[in-house]
């Protein structure tokens, strides 16, 4: 038997029946295509803002665009160090430039006649300055305080007088800081005790000709022992 429900109408032309159909959202433009069943729109065109790459993540390894990281001043602004020893560069980062040579000639020089004009007047009473063994005194005994003088006075701010007329300064090679008490004494024994010991006056030449030819830092003997440098304060 048939059950054919005559009421039933095929739609107009064929084809399948339609089902229900919602119709299109609120606001959707007026020609738009309807998506009822939620299909991602596309992306967006090349160029838009999206297609800006995001923060740099350092943990994925990848090198950092351009900017990042470089250091105040740009690639070689201020605070980069340039090479060591060069004109109007300091030892290290931040350090000011080496003291110029003749400075510190004049500044050892200074010192030197000081100490040495104090050991006299100390003499003076014990010993004539018009024989032979008054001067050696003197000498020896300018020898003793010179040594003292230095280390106590490189100690505290790493100038002695001379220094500081000169307008240089002792340092630490490392960092620039005050040398340490037993850089102090031992830049100056190396100065002093070899001069007593065995050679006497020819030392100084011989030490003070080693920092006209060492680079980069211009160091002579006594600095190459202590691990010191000797920097511009002007």
């Amino acid at each position: 038997m048939s059950t054919h429900d005559p009421s039933a109408q095929e739609p107009e032309g064929g084809g399948t029946p339609s089902f229900d159909k919602q119709p299109p959202p609120e606001g959707t433009p007026s020609g738009a295509p309807s998506d009822p069943y939620g299909t991602p729109p596309p992306p967006p065109a090349s160029g838009s803002p999206y297609d800006a790459p995001g923060d740099y993540d350092a943990a994925y390894g990848a090198p950092p665009p351009s900017g990042f990281g470089a250091p105040p001043g740009g690639a070689g602004g201020a605070g980069a160090p340039g090479p060591a020893g060069a004109p109007g560069a300091g030892p290290g980062p931040g350090m000011p430039p080496l003291g110029s040579w003749p400075n510190r000639i004049v500044a050892q020089i200074v010192d030197y006649v000081l100490v040495q004009a104090v050991a006299v007047l100390v003499v003076l009473p014990f010993a004539s300055l018009g024989k032979q063994d008054g001067w050696v005194s003197a000498t020896w005994l300018g020898y003793l305080l010179y040594l003292v003088y230095d280390g106590l006075m490189l100690s505290r701010d790493g100038q002695t007088l001379g220094k500081k007329l000169m307008k240089v300064r002792v340092a630490m090679l490392v960092d620039g800081s005050v040398p340490t008490p037993a850089a102090a004494w031992t830049r100056s024994a190396t100065f002093v005790v070899p001069a007593l010991i065995c050679c006497g006056a020819l030392w100084w030449p011989i030490d003070g000709l080693f920092g006209v030819f060492d680079k980069p830092y211009r160091q002579c003997i006594h600095d190459k022992a202590a691990k010191t440098v000797v920097v511009s304060t002007a």
